[in-house]
């Protein structure tokens, strides 16, 4: 095999090294997002939250206040508040939360909310049932909607020694808008159109 030869084949096979690599950053790229949400999410890093099939069986008379945070993104012509300031809850008592939304264009949009919780460290004991931002919400011109979010501290926390201190935990929600169309769902709290 002639050197010009071999230096055409080792060159192949690093281009093909390299586009492989670039390949697999860009997959990875596109995986860290869901992967990195999973894992706030089993340990209530960033103020993340968990999502639970239930309420808890029992309840504690330790008093948290939940206290309720609506941003909108500039982006996003939507007026976007809490119904209430705050809550007091009992450990392990399922509650029930709403915002409201208002559309303020002449067009449609479709609009989705991240969230998480301050002190950060409740993240992982800040359990929600059901949540307006599990879906995204699609509001007409000029279209109100009541979202609702329906959630528990869960009563593991007067176990965490770390918490002691808690006796209150801010839920923020920020509200974007989405470039595509939404998915259906039959989510139970999704918008509810207001009149």
């Amino acid at each position: 095999m002639s050197a010009g030869a071999a230096m055409r084949r080792r060159n192949r096979r690093l281009a093909l090294v390299c586009a492989g690599f670039v390949a697999g950053m860009a997959g990875l790229s596109f995986a860290s997002a869901p992967l990195y949400r999973m894992f706030c999410q089993a340990t209530g890093y960033g103020g993340a939250t968990a999502r639970a099939d239930r309420a808890p069986d029992r309840t504690l008379d330790r008093l948290v206040t939940v206290r309720f945070n609506a941003d909108t993104d500039p982006a996003l012509s939507w007026e976007f508040k809490s119904a209430q300031k705050e809550l007091q809850v009992k450990l392990g008592e399922q509650t029930l939360a709403f915002y409201r939304t208002r559309n303020l264009t002449g067009e449609t949009i479709v609009g989705t909310a991240t969230f998480n919780v301050t002190p950060e460290k409740a993240g992982l004991y800040f359990d929600k049932l059901q949540c307006f931002c599990f879906t995204e919400q699609r509001l007409e011109p000029g279209q109100s909607a009541d979202l609702g979010v329906s959630f528990f501290v869960d009563p593991e926390m007067a176990k965490d020694r770390n918490l002691d201190d808690v006796t209150t935990i801010t839920l923020s929600y920020t509200f974007f808008r989405v470039k595509t169309e939404p998915k259906t769902s039959s989510a139970a709290m999704s918008a509810k159109p207001v009149n």
